[in-house]
Parts: structure tokens; sequence; C-alpha cells
């Protein structure tokens, strides 16, 4: 696995819990039900949560790359897959986060 797959993994990860939410028996999804929205404000609140999970992935892999901070602190991190291949070195997460989280979404 590399930083794109890694990456395309969390994004895929983002996608289906918004399925998830839509579509399933979670505990958040009855909430929602629970609202009684017109529909107009259930597409809103999707997309809303769309836009909320997004940036949190999209935190956590700059984080992980060491470009942003992490509880207050920021640093660098190695992710070593259990093959012992390097998924990413410096940088390569954040620009795979942008480019599949931002500049295609």
């Amino acid at each position: 696995m590399d930083a794109q797959a890694f990456v395309a993994g969390w994004k895929h990860e983002k996608t289906s819990y918004i399925q998830m939410l839509k579509h399933g028996d979670l505990q958040a999804s009855q909430q929602v039900a629970a609202l009684n929205l017109t529909p107009t404000q259930t597409e809103q609140l999707w997309s809303l949560l769309d836009t909320v999970l997004t940036d949190t992935m999209y935190t956590l892999l700059l984080g992980l790359d060491g470009a942003a901070n992490i509880g207050g602190v920021q640093q660098n991190f190695q992710l070593i897959a259990e093959s012992g291949k390097v998924v990413s070195t410096n940088g390569e997460l954040e620009a795979e986060a942008f480019a599949q989280f931002h500049a295609h979404a």
C-alpha cells in the first residue's frame, strides 16, 4: 500500500459511512429520522455531515503526515505496513489527501 491507496481507503470509509448513515440502522441514522426534517433540510444535513467528515479525515491524514497538529502536537510520523514497506514519506499523505478530498470533490 502506498500513500495514494492509503488515502483512497480513508475516502472510501467516509463515503461508506455517509451511506450507512443515510440507509442504515445506526443510532445516528435514527436520530436524523427523529428530527422529522423536510427533504430539503435532510439533504442539507447530509451535505453538512459529508463536509464535516471530509474535514475530519483530511485533518487526520495531515496530522499523520506531520502537516497538522494532533492534540496540540505537530510531528512527523512514518507509516509502515505489516510487510515492512513504508506507506508514505513526508508530504505524500498531505498531497494525496488534498488531491482526493478537495481537488476532486
